[in-house]
C-alpha cells in the first residue's frame, strides 16, 4: 500500500459490499486512504485477500481496521454503557477473541493498526470492571504487538483526563488514540479542542466528524451528528489544533446515520471543506 501523506484526506468506511465497488466509490472522490470498519457479524475468512487485491488495484491505503461487535447499540447513553465495547462483562470473552481475529485479519491486509470503542471507562480505578478492561486491553496490545500493530481506542465516552489516566495505567507502548472530536460533543464529555491538547501524545489517527451537544432537557440522550462543518466542533479550530500538536496522520471523514446516497453527498462536501482548510 502507498504511503499516506500527513493530513491527507481519507474516509471511514465499512466492509461488506464488494471491495472493488466500495473503493471505486471512494477513489472517484479523490480519496486514496481510509479506515475500514468491520461489523461483528462480518465473516473474516477469505476476505483479507479480496480486500488486499482491491486496495492494491485501486491505489488505496487502509490505515486502520476498526472492530465493532455483535449486540452493540448507540441508541442513547445508558444503552451505550450497557452494550458497547469491553465494559459489559457477559460479552468480554467473545469480544476479546473477535478483536484478536481483527488483529490477525489486519495483519493479512498489511494494515499497521487496529482500533475500537472499549466503552465507558470507569473513573474509579478500583472498580472491578476498570481492572478487567485494563487487563483485556493489555492482552490485545500484546497480541497486536506481535504483528507490529498499534491498538487505538476511540475517544468520546469519557472525559480526556479519565482516558489519559487509563493509558498511563495500561502502560503499553503500542496503545494509541483515534481522536473523534464529535464524540466528545455527542456524549457531552468535554470540549474536543481542549481534549485533543490533553491527549496529543497518544493520538495516532483522527476522525473528521461533526455534531451538536445533547439536549439539556433529555437526560441520557446523545447529541446529534451533523454534516462536517455544520455542527459544534469548529473544524477550523480542530485543524489548527492538529497542526499545533504536530499531527502527521490522515484526516478520516466519518459520516454515519444517513442513507447511502446522502452519505456520499455529505462526504463529498466534507472533502471540499477539508481541502479548503488544509490548503
Amino acid at each position: 500500500m502507498q504511503a499516506v501523506k500527513p493530513m491527507e484526506i481519507g474516509v471511514m468506511f465499512w466492509a461488506g459490499k464488494d471491495p472493488a465497488q466500495t473503493l471505486a466509490e471512494l477513489t472517484a472522490m479523490g480519496i486514496r486512504c481510509g479506515q475500514m470498519g468491520v461489523a461483528g457479524d462480518y465473516v473474516l475468512a477469505g476476505e483479507a485477500a479480496k480486500w488486499k487485491a482491491a486496495a492494491e488495484s485501486a491505489g488505496f491505503t487502509i490505515v486502520t481496521v476498526f472492530a465493532a461487535y455483535n449486540g452493540e447499540s448507540y441508541a442513547d447513553i445508558p444503552t451505550v454503557q450497557q452494550t458497547v465495547g469491553f465494559i459489559p462483562p457477559a460479552t468480554r470473552a467473545e469480544r476479546e477473541g473477535r478483536t484478536l481475529e481483527i488483529s490477525d485479519f489486519a495483519a493479512e491486509l498489511g494494515v499497521p493498526g487496529i482500533a475500537t470503542h472499549i466503552g465507558f471507562v470507569p473513573e474509579d480505578h478500583s472498580d472491578p470492571d476498570y481492572k478487567a478492561v485494563r487487563e483485556m486491553v493489555r492482552r490485545v496490545c500484546d497480541h497486536a504487538a506481535g504483528h507490529h500493530q498499534t491498538f487505538a481506542l476511540e475517544t468520546g465516552q469519557e472525559p480526556a483526563a479519565t482516558l489519559l489516566h487509563f493509558f498511563e495505567d495500561a502502560a503499553r507502548p503500542n496503545l494509541r488514540i483515534n481522536f473523534d472530536p464529535a464524540n466528545m460533543i455527542l456524549y457531552g464529555t468535554g470540549d474536543p479542542i481542549e481534549a485533543l491538547g490533553v491527549l496529543a501524545a497518544h493520538v495516532i489517527t483522527v476522525h473528521c466528524k461533526d455534531g451538536d451537544w445533547p439536549p439539556k432537557d433529555q437526560p441520557g440522550a446523545l447529541g446529534t451528528e451533523r454534516p462536517l462543518g455544520q455542527g459544534s466542533v469548529g473544524m477550523e479550530r480542530f485543524i489548527a489544533q492538529l497542526r499545533k500538536i504536530g499531527y502527521q496522520g490522515p484526516l478520516s471523514i466519518e459520516r454515519e446515520g444517513q442513507d447511502p446516497a446522502q452519505r456520499l453527498i455529505d462526504i463529498r462536501m466534507a472533502v471540499g471543506l477539508l481541502q479548503r482548510l488544509t490548503a
